[in-house]
């Protein structure tokens, strides 16, 4: 498929039309724009806006979100925007509506098929897959320590992705022993051929022998077995080289534009 087309799709099948992303979220049309709704602890924001968006409607749209999302009492929602969303002053009229962009991501995307599905891990190195309380805890520890960010309110949709859906996530483990030293998720969204490897953050003594990779093909490998046709990665700067290298093409940028009320 051509990268124009995967692009239509992606937008049509993980956007226009985006299923929750766990327990208890909806997705909601409004208007001009497509917005997911949670708990404070929930992932809440906009995901798709009209593609003939103009500056009137943008407006329109921005401030009708805001009190919105204010009226819910949550500490912050985000506009997630994509370099090809309309019109093309978005990222500014967000701005001056009191949103803070966050660092930019790659939207990447590869065919499973074209995936390696075989798993090479350094010596010293096992995977294990998620499956209670405890691991969901490891993956904390792995994640705070690669990233360096906080864990508790992604670690809060985790866990409640395992008790209440868990056909819907698969989270992996690199174990050194019994140390955590990197993490990763896959999400998965019945209805479309589209999966989303998630984390994959690997702590820094452990950087460059080969574990991330080793994580993507142990996903690949399942949603090749699900059947699924695609996987989806918002890509830092880290991971985007390497994912390049594995056969995942740039489809468009994505940049989180977080807006938080003032108490």
């Amino acid at each position: 498929m051509q990268p124009t087309a995967l692009l239509a799709l992606f937008d049509r099948e993980m956007r226009e039309h985006a299923r929750p992303d766990g327990p208890g979220v909806r997705v909601e049309r409004a208007g001009d724009v497509v917005r997911q709704v949670g708990t404070a602890d929930d992932w809440n924001g906009v995901v798709w806006s009209a593609p003939d968006l103009d500056p009137v409607r943008a407006d329109a749209a921005i401030a009708a979100q805001v009190a919105y999302f204010t009226s819910l009492g949550h500490d912050e929602f985000e506009w997630k925007v994509y370099t090809h969303d309309r019109p093309a002053d978005l990222p500014e009229r967000l701005r001056a509506a009191g949103f803070v962009p966050e660092p930019p991501e790659t939207l990447l995307v590869a065919p499973v098929a074209s995936l390696p599905t075989v798993v090479q891990l350094p010596e010293g190195i096992e995977l294990r897959t998620v499956t209670d309380a405890a691991g969901v805890e490891l993956m904390g520890r792995a994640h705070e320590e690669a990233f360096g960010t906080d864990w508790s309110r992604l670690g809060h949709q985790v866990l409640t992705r395992l008790k209440e859906d868990p056909d819907s996530f698969v989270g992996v483990l690199a174990m050194a022993g019994e140390e955590p030293v990197s993490s990763a998720r896959m999400e998965f969204c019945p209805g479309t051929g589209f999966a989303g490897l998630w984390g994959g953050g690997t702590v820094a003594p452990w950087r460059g022998k080969g574990i991330y990779r080793a994580l993507v093909a142990f996903r690949a490998r399942i949603a090749a077995e699900r059947g699924y046709r695609h996987l989806q990665v918002d890509a830092t700067d880290q991971s985007a080289p390497i994912l390049r290298r594995l056969g995942f093409s740039e489809l468009s940028t994505t940049t989180p534009y977080v807006y938080r009320p003032a108490r």
